[in-house]
């Protein structure tokens, strides 16, 4: 399994969830991956991360400059090298007692979304009601541009099957926090199965994302999405390959590889 973490500016608790992560995938008795992408942080981020750097089961992926979630999470999926990959939030550590009711689904899916509104979900500590009052319109826009059924769409929580990360990542384009849309979207008219599972849940405080902010800049994200959708699914029915987009600058070369270089 591999596990994608993006991150800006976490030093506060990246420390917590590798450790977290570490107890959780250690229990399954299986090869396990901690990829961190970080995203241009200004703050200790990297310092924090590089003691628990091993050479093998945690490593680093460093953008140069902020290039967006959408951007740091297909880097990281792309960059994997598990048959399963799990989209972690930085603030994912209470979710990560629900992986188990995500590997189950598996059984039977290509893509499980984890979920603060499906059954079984135990949501700790709910977001401000303000967020909420603007997120919920959003969410149902969401869910009728791209034509997706599923309840919860931005939950920082999500497990792939390696073959459908590889052949939907490939082909998202959003770089913003609108992703999630693009990328289910995309796994359901490509053929995956999509799931929803309740998971575990608590908000955090000091959110850096302001949905009020970004909403009109999301809602052209959302229309973006959907052309995409419709380019690449219609590309990949006359067995073409993923299309390039010539706007976009290749990724960053990786960096925190360096940790064994300091050492020599």
């Amino acid at each position: 399994m591999s596990v994608v973490v993006p991150a800006y500016n976490e030093e506060a608790g990246i420390a917590r969830v590798i450790e977290a992560l570490h107890g959780r995938l250690a229990g399954f008795g299986r090869p396990y991956e901690i990829i961190v992408v970080d995203n241009a942080s200004e703050d200790r981020t990297l310092e924090v991360l590089e003691p628990l750097l091993d050479g093998d089961r945690v490593r680093v992926l460093r953008n140069k400059v902020n290039r967006g979630k959408g951007f740091s999470v297909r880097r990281g999926m792309l960059d994997a090298n598990g048959e399963l990959r799990l989209l972690c939030d930085a603030d994912c550590g209470p979710s990560l007692a629900s992986l188990p009711e995500l590997l189950e689904a598996m059984q039977h899916a290509d893509v499980v979304a984890g979920s603060r509104v499906a059954a079984g979900a135990q949501v700790d500590r709910q977001q401000p009601l303000r967020r909420r009052l603007v997120g919920w319109p959003f969410i149902a826009l969401t869910r009728v541009l791209m034509g997706e059924p599923t309840k919860d769409v931005y939950c920082g929580f999500k497990l792939w099957r390696g073959s459908a990360a590889e052949s939907v990542f490939s082909r998202q384009r959003l770089t913003g926090w609108v992703f999630d849309a693009e990328v289910l979207a995309l796994a359901r008219r490509l053929g995956f199965r999509v799931t929803e599972v309740g998971v575990a849940w608590a908000d955090r405080t000091g959110s850096k994302l302001s949905i009020i902010q970004v909403l009109i800049p999301a809602v052209r994200e959302l229309l973006d999405a959907r052309r995409n959708v419709r380019a690449q699914v219609h590309a990949a029915r006359r067995g073409e390959a993923a299309p390039q987009d010539p706007a976009e600058p290749a990724p960053d070369a990786q960096l925190v590889a360096d940790s064994a270089e300091r050492s020599a």
